[in-house]
């Protein structure tokens, strides 16, 4: 990955790193790597690091930091391609992170309230609600699981505090559960949850079921899926993977609709193919129990989101400023679904930074929930104590009310 240090005239250092991800969308901002197979298997970064040193740096040093949209625009004006893709998605990215922290640090503020500022929003003293990743499917050495992320979420939590305990005690008793269930410790997965147990995802939520009641939390705990579809989507026949057989879309939007009357599902997540425009707005007008979130299907871009509210084809989005190369372009987007009654959803990526910036977006814009992948890991334990710090510093801190947009 790449990191970019600002330093500001009052001596004021600032950093900031773009994070990636396992599961990423045709359409996000270009990661430019190395591709030299002797270093880090091609995944290094130094034609990233030479463009922020020879191009980026030159283009910003001696600039104000009092508008940071005009910052980041020169950067994607330097750049000149749709993708970010001569200068790299995440050689500009790091850098805008960097002038966020170096212009709230000018203007005394914390990260998180400048970023309310930026869109004129009153700072909130509400905390958002976690979930949590728990159970990963993908393909293993003796199973298909179709079904990227099998999330669950403390949505009626007292606190931050006991939401935080809720999900990190779950997922302790999950081990137990999915131990008894395949007669051995689960697998960890590449997201550090635990692999999935069954090719059949509503095996796994029956499974997670159970985990909810042994726990005591049956009345205060929800669901979440991220289909992540595309991964398993064949362009050649139309057709994804769901329980051993390739099926339509038609069939696997009946399947998400009887899930979601089956369980209390906050979210459903990239249901349908990154292209499937046609899909998205049967499924939203056919599952009316949950939310039917695009991730990438937006890849947090103003352009396809505007698309997907003119079709009616998602409920909300995940907010993954990556995705798009800039704070700038990813608060656009937001103040578009904020205004389209289109519900954000922040989120890190599976391929993640300590310190992550998505966690101030998260608190400053005030969104009811986020994605925080599994309590396994550091840059993920490290996003948990991020927002219990959080309540400790705002006055009045609340939990956000899930259970008021929850649709089961």
């Amino acid at each position: 990955m790449v990191e970019v240090e600002i330093t500001d005239s009052a001596g004021r250092v600032s950093r900031g790193a773009a994070p990636t991800g396992s599961s990423v969308g045709a359409h996000e901002a270009y990661v430019l790597r190395d591709n030299d197979p002797a270093e880090y298997d091609g995944l290094s970064v130094h034609r990233a690091v030479a463009s922020v040193e020879n191009e980026i740096a030159p283009a910003l040093v001696g600039s104000e930091l009092d508008d940071l949209a005009a910052l980041d625009r020169r950067m994607i004006e330097l750049d000149g391609t749709e993708e970010k893709r001569r200068l790299g998605g995440n050689a500009i990215y790091s850098t805008s992170i960097a002038l966020l922290r170096a212009a709230a640090a000018a203007a005394g503020m914390p990260i998180h309230r400048y970023v309310g500022n930026l869109l004129g929003l009153e700072p909130t003293a509400t905390l958002p609600v976690p979930s949590f990743n728990v159970i990963n499917g993908g393909r293993y050495d003796d199973l298909v699981q179709p079904f990227n992320e099998f999330l669950v979420m403390p949505y009626r939590g007292a606190s931050i505090q006991a939401a935080i305990e809720m999900g990190v005690r779950l997922f302790g008793v999950l081990g137990d559960v999915l131990t008894e269930y395949r007669g051995r410790r689960p697998q960890v997965a590449p997201s550090y949850g635990y692999a999935a147990p069954s090719a059949d995802p509503r095996v796994v939520l029956e499974l997670l079921s159970q985990a909810v009641t042994r726990a005591g939390y049956g009345d205060t705990m929800a669901f979440a899926l991220d289909c992540a579809s595309s991964e398993m989507y064949d362009p050649g026949t139309e057709t994804y993977e769901l329980n051993g057989d390739r099926v339509g879309s038609d069939v696997l939007i009946d399947y998400a609709r009887q899930l979601s009357e089956d369980f209390p599902m906050i979210f459903v997540e990239d249901l349908l193919d990154q292209d499937d425009w046609d899909g998205y707005p049967k499924a939203v007008s056919s599952v009316q129990r949950t939310l039917i979130l695009g991730d990438d299907l937006i890849v947090t871009n103003r352009g396809r989101l505007e698309r997907a509210v003119t079709t009616s084809a998602v409920d909300g989005f995940i907010l993954k400023p990556n995705q798009v190369g800039t704070i700038t372009e990813a608060l656009e987007c937001f103040s578009y679904a904020r205004d389209h009654d289109i519900l954000a959803v922040p989120s890190g990526r599976s391929g993640g930074v300590v310190d992550d910036i998505v966690m101030d977006l998260s608190v400053g814009l005030g969104v009811p929930f986020q994605k925080n992948g599994a309590p396994r890991s550091g840059e993920r334990i490290e996003k948990l104590n991020f927002l219990l710090r959080m309540a400790e510093r705002i006055p009045d801190c609340r939990l956000a009310d899930v259970a008021a947009i929850a649709r089961f």
